[in-house]
């Protein structure tokens, strides 16, 4: 389905020339909207040819949806072996379920460990290591430890390693949004991975456009000064990708 600003609008802002950008917003453990959508990309890719491609993952892979581990399997893996994103950069950016995933499993979760259980990590729980106790936050270390055990070295690994940030010309990628007025090498991680309130109403002018998730829309939340495409994939049912090459944009979603 081709989604709205498929009329690839003029924009002031722009990505290197030769570059074809594609984002992918927030997945939660949807990974047939993934492998659907990375299809659509390649055939996308494969008919327009650029130069060089990046795809930039925005964050939460986990949580909510059936099949986390499938997920973060899949995008640990990299760019395909081959085919037209055969030799694309493969950027996967942290998200704050991702982070609240990590700080489960090593304890620093503390009182919000039952937070990150409610908000879609039993979910994650159960596509790791099958069923869960019937009362399950009953013994938060035991749902911890049952973790531990079941999640692969390569996938903890992947998830420790995740960056906070890209940028691709004119265009700063972050899973929630910037604190605006504070420069891209001084925002907080809190910011970078939670914030709403400031950024999603800020209409102050910017140097750069963010392309971000987070926060769901039925559509791409098409602004100014920032680009939201977390079109709220596990209930949905719609993956959505931002096009980006030169100073157009268009979306692609599963």
């Amino acid at each position: 389905m081709q989604m709205p600003g498929s009329d690839r609008p003029k924009l002031a802002a722009r990505v290197p020339a030769g570059n074809r950008v594609y984002a992918v917003g927030d997945i939660h453990g949807r990974a047939d909207l993934l492998e659907r959508l990375l299809i659509r990309i390649e055939a996308d890719c494969a008919h327009a040819r650029p130069e060089r491609v990046a795809v930039v993952f925005l964050g939460d892979y986990v949580d909510r949806g059936p099949d986390s581990r499938r997920v973060v399997e899949r995008l640990s893996h990299g760019a395909p072996q081959g085919g037209a994103l055969a030799d694309a950069r493969w950027i996967c950016l942290r998200g704050n379920h991702e982070d609240e995933m990590l700080r489960f499993v090593d304890g620093a979760a503390n009182g919000t460990g039952r937070a990150w259980c409610l908000n879609g990590g039993l979910d994650t729980l159960r596509s790791y290591a099958g069923d869960v106790p019937e009362r399950p936050l009953d013994d938060l270390d035991g749902l911890r430890l049952t973790l531990s055990r079941a999640l692969p070295p390569a996938h903890l690994r992947f998830l420790s390693r995740l960056p906070l940030t890209h940028r691709e010309g004119d265009y700063v990628f972050a899973h929630a949004g910037i604190r605006p007025g504070v420069p891209l090498d001084a925002q907080l991680e809190s910011d970078l991975l939670w914030i709403r309130e400031g950024f999603l109403d800020d209409v102050r002018p910017a140097d750069f456009v963010v392309v971000h998730g987070h926060t769901p829309t039925p559509t791409p939340d098409i602004r100014p000064h920032r680009i939201g495409i977390d079109t709220g994939a596990y209930y949905s049912g719609h993956l959505t990708a931002l096009v980006l090459e030169g100073d157009t944009r268009c979306f692609l979603s599963s």
